[in-house]
């Protein structure tokens, strides 16, 4: 049985070919990545982590490059954007509503409270998400810039291509 071995994606080589230099990163999509899990069990790389999103927000493109390669970096990198900063309100508003709850709860003892606690906050997670969307416009964009934001970064390396 062969090792496996982890290379760069075609997207991500492209992301490389294109690239003009990196970026700062807004304090707004350092807190998104802050709100992702720190890690992921790999069984197939088929999702990108919190690392992988930094790094496809810190590179810099050319905004005059009209080639179709680069218009795919470019929609890529903003839709990953979105994503990132949807997180921030998908945890707050967890937070506000869990917050709220306890807020409404407080005549009662903190059995009660703790009772509901967890629900609202799972709840809260997706309102959150929805909210995100919203904001950030994520839910007004096209198929295929989500699908190119949900590309992985990295994929087992196959002698079949």
């Amino acid at each position: 049985m062969a090792a496996s071995i982890v290379v760069p994606s075609d997207i991500t080589l492209l992301e490389e070919k294109k690239s003009i230099g990196s970026r700062q990163l807004y304090i707004i999509e350092k807190l998104g990545l802050l709100g992702m899990a720190p890690f992921m069990i790999r069984l197939h790389y088929s999702k990108m982590d919190k690392g992988d999103c930094r790094a496809v927000l810190s590179k810099k493109y050319d905004p005059d490059d009209k080639s179709e390669e680069g218009v795919i970096v470019q929609k890529r990198q903003e839709s990953v954007r979105k994503a990132v900063v949807a997180t921030n309100f998908m945890w707050g508003t967890a937070g506000t509503m869990a917050g709220l709850t306890w807020w409404s709860f407080r005549r009662y003892n903190y059995q009660a409270r703790l009772v509901a606690l967890p629900f609202i906050f799972y709840g809260g997670t997706f309102v959150g998400r929805m909210v995100g969307d919203m904001v950030t416009g994520r839910n007004a964009e096209f198929g295929r810039d989500r699908f190119l934001a949900s590309l992985p970064a990295k994929v087992y390396y196959s002698t079949s291509a």
